[in-house]
């Protein structure tokens, strides 16, 4: 049992009961009771910070911003990943026409001691009719796939595309000049497949003539001239 036991007196006291009245109609006037009211506590002076008893909601660590990083590293790894496919299908692109331009050259260069049999058959007058024609047919399909004879007489010295097979030098010429073309050359687009033989000529200074100060050897010598203590 509760209360307290008052010894001097001998009678056991009471607790007070209290009774909290929670009905939402004034059983008196049949109204309805209004709650109570609370009233917002004051924010700190500076404005800054949540009021006093009021709930703290971290924005960093909310599911919509969780979402919106995701949704940052989804996109920047799908552009990663267009980007290396656009650097594949250019790499792929790339060496797709490399290949074919090598199977290109490739045949060309089989069929050049076929050419030089056709110049060689045009100089000595025996390209002509039928032959010709095929000739002809056959030189202009492979100057569209890419293939471009080079070497002439008279052009500068190359190295890089030349192969001097004959030297001589003249004064008639600046520099080293071709002067004859013994076997055209081949390229086929940047690739040179054979560089023209050809015959080099230099330059050669002309000899200076000789000064006029000069004594002619076939002239006779002068005789000394005699002074006049001479004998």
């Amino acid at each position: 049992m509760s209360g307290n036991y008052d010894e001097g007196e001998g009678v056991r006291a009471e607790e007070p009961v209290i009774v909290r009245d929670r009905r939402k109609i004034d059983p008196e006037t049949g109204e309805l009771r209004r709650e109570p009211v609370v009233e917002d506590a004051p924010r700190p002076g500076d404005g800054s910070g949540p009021p006093a008893g009021g709930e703290i909601v971290d924005e960093a660590v909310t599911p919509a911003s969780g979402l919106e990083k995701e949704l940052a590293e989804r996109t920047a790894d799908l552009q990663r990943v267009q980007a290396e496919y656009a650097n594949y299908r250019k790499r792929v692109e790339r060496d797709k026409v490399a290949n074919t331009t090598a199977a290109k050259a490739s045949v060309a260069n089989e069929l050049l001691p076929l050419l030089d049999d056709i110049e060689r058959a045009e100089q000595h007058g025996d390209l002509n009719g039928a032959f010709k024609a095929v000739a002809d047919k056959l030189a202009g399909t492979l100057q569209r796939a890419g293939l471009e004879a080079f070497g002439s007489q008279g052009e500068p010295f190359d190295p890089s595309v030349h192969e001097a097979v004959q030297h001589s030098t003249s004064p008639e010429v600046a520099g080293p000049t071709v002067t004859t073309v013994l076997r055209r050359g081949y390229k086929f687009g940047d690739r040179v497949l054979r560089p023209a033989m050809v015959a080099v000529t230099d330059h050669e200074p002309e000899q200076e003539e000789r000064p006029d100060t000069l004594v002619d050897p076939a002239d006779p010598a002068e005789p000394p001239v005699r002074g006049d203590n001479d004998n």
